[in-house]
């Protein structure tokens, strides 16, 4: 069992996939940091220095609105909808189907570089002509 379990990891699908996991997670990384970073300040400081992150809207407030929680940053027990978060996201995610989009724009943009057929040259154009010609009189 060992053995095939080594077998079927050391697949180049299987290599390919892990490392495209491990390097998507990486770049989802960098794209969350770019957005949270370096976009959401200056927009936040565009829109009157807001910091989009921690926009909500509070539905019912918390019992002790100076316990904060560590996990979210909003008092302890408070029911919002954040959709300064949702934004965030949004962004990320648009940063990232745009990234992939022109990956695959160059992918696709290589791949028909390669299927396409050769022009030839006129040195072949005319050999053609000749052996058309040659064919035709037997």
């Amino acid at each position: 069992m060992l053995r095939e379990f080594k077998e079927f990891a050391m697949r180049g699908s299987a290599l390919d996939l892990a490392i495209g996991v491990i390097l998507g997670a990486a770049f989802g990384l960098v794209v969350v940091s770019l957005v949270n970073d370096i976009l959401m300040p200056p927009i936040g400081l565009v829109a009157g220095k807001v910091d989009f992150s921690q926009q909500r809207i509070v539905l019912r407030a918390g019992p002790d609105p100076a316990k904060i929680d560590p996990a979210t940053g909003v008092p302890t027990g408070e029911v919002a909808i954040r959709y300064g978060r949702f934004i965030n996201t949004v962004i990320n995610f648009l940063i990232v189907a745009f990234a992939i989009f022109m990956v695959v724009k160059l992918i696709n943009s290589l791949h028909r570089k390669e299927v396409a057929s050769p022009v030839p040259t006129r040195e072949e154009t005319l050999l053609r002509e000749i052996r058309d010609a040659l064919l035709k009189r037997s």
